[in-house]
């Protein structure tokens, strides 16, 4: 790859869209240059006529293989649904794959991020096993990961037990890592196959249900002692709040609060059914909360309470979990309306300056590249060069000053609006 100069109608910089502004990407696929120097043949030279580009958005939480439900249990024949009976069909999904079906899955449902504006996805990622622990599917990951030019953070997840205190469901057993030190030979040996440019890791416990509590402890700690993004679901469902009290007489959250060294490279994903008192305790110690409202309305898990991760700042990230349905701009229009519905008022996620849209953007780029450890989500010197290109002509954005442009493509705007995007250039 050549140097790459880039220039679009306007450019989001620090709050605001700039018009006139010249990129530059280096050979090494970060960010050398932002400004306002015109094209002089020291690059090759890429004009964005009528668009106006972003930082690319990132996807802090997907199962890729889930895609495959897409359309297939939205029946109730008993009258109703639940997470749980949701759940038994992802397992017989889960059961029925194999490297083939395995691969296009993952291959449909990254493609589709990259033709929606996600450029970086964090894959959440504990179906393992094609054979009898084989770790197969890892590989199979990375390849669909690197064939379709989506960047990867492979958040490798350590699946032991099928609730506190049972052994693994039958239909649990291709999650199963069996034991830490098959976990850390697993993740060492995909480590030495990473493209650098493109593909990183991180370290997961699945939830309290699925990992044992010395698991979990050991895992964190080793994730900070390698400096590492720490992954795990939390509260998504009541009963995991009912079982944690059961077993160790405190909630989920709490359990983590009070085990863990520090919430410090934290990332919990969900957090429906989170306390307040609970959330705030968890961010004082330096966390971080993943949330994912199209899938959560999808399974019916809930709305989070969100007050406190707003109240201390750039301390929410968005996922697109299930991949039922892949857009996030109606992940960040829903991150804000879910809290609306919630309270019962407007601008629930409002900043400082009474915005909204600057607010629920930097949860889908900057927010979700900090909890992947990763840099990228503004586009600035040193930044990785993963932008998204917004159609200025689009029917949802005709005639929309630069002034609302943000608020029109959050709010008025979809899938429609992306005509593409660079990753590392």
């Amino acid at each position: 790859m050549s140097r790459l100069l880039i220039q679009a109608d306007l450019t989001w910089l620090d709050g605001s869209f700039s018009p006139g502004t010249t990129v530059a990407v280096g050979v090494s696929g970060r960010v050398e240059s932002v400004g306002s120097a015109h094209h002089s043949g020291s690059g090759a030279f890429r004009r964005l006529e009528g668009m106006a580009l972003l930082p690319g958005f990132v996807n802090a939480h997907s199962h890729a293989f889930q895609r495959g439900l897409r359309g297939s249990v939205e029946r109730f024949s008993g009258g109703t649904g639940t997470f749980w009976s949701w759940r038994d069909g992802m397992y017989a999904l889960a059961a029925s794959l194999d490297r083939e079906t395995f691969g296009q899955l993952c291959r449909r449902a990254f493609a589709e991020m990259r033709a929606v504006g996600i450029t970086c996805v964090g894959e959440f990622h504990y179906l393992h096993h094609d054979g009898d622990h084989d770790w197969a599917f890892d590989d199979v990951v990375l390849e669909a990961a690197a064939e379709v030019g989506i960047r990867l953070v492979l958040l490798q997840t350590s699946y032991t037990t099928g609730g506190i205190g049972r052994p693994l469901e039958p239909g649990q057993h291709r999650f199963d890592t069996v034991d830490l030190a098959a976990y850390w030979r697993q993740w060492d040996r995909l480590a030495r196959q990473l493209d650098p440019r493109t593909q990183s890791l991180g370290v997961v416990a699945h939830s309290v249900r699925a990992s044992r509590l010395s698991e979990i402890k050991a895992l964190h700690a080793e994730a900070v002692r390698r400096r590492l993004p720490f992954h795990i679901h939390v509260e998504e469902q009541r009963q995991e709040i009912e079982e944690a009290m059961a077993a160790y007489g405190r909630t989920p959250m709490r359990v983590l609060c009070e085990e863990l060294q520090s919430a410090e490279g934290i990332t919990a994903v969900h957090c429906t059914h989170t306390s307040p008192e609970d959330m705030t305790v968890f961010l004082q110690g330096g966390g971080r909360v993943c949330v994912c409202p199209l899938t959560e309305a999808y399974l019916g898990d809930g709305i989070p309470d969100l007050t406190a991760p707003h109240a201390v700042g750039g301390r929410l990230a968005l996922g697109s979990d299930a991949n039922t349905r892949i857009s996030p701009i109606e992940e960040m229009r829903w991150l804000e309306y879910g809290q609306r519905l919630r309270a019962e008022r407007r601008g629930a996620l409002a900043d400082p300056r009474g915005g909204v849209a600057a607010c629920v953007l930097e949860a889908a780029t900057s927010g979700g590249a900090a909890a992947l450890g990763i840099g990228s989500g503004r586009i600035a010197p040193g930044e990785w060069a993963d932008f998204v290109a917004i159609k200025l002509g689009s029917v949802p954005l005709a005639g929309e000053p630069s002034e609302g442009l943000l608020e029109a493509i959050i709010f008025g705007g979809g899938n429609v609006v992306v005509a593409g995007t660079f990753v590392a250039g």
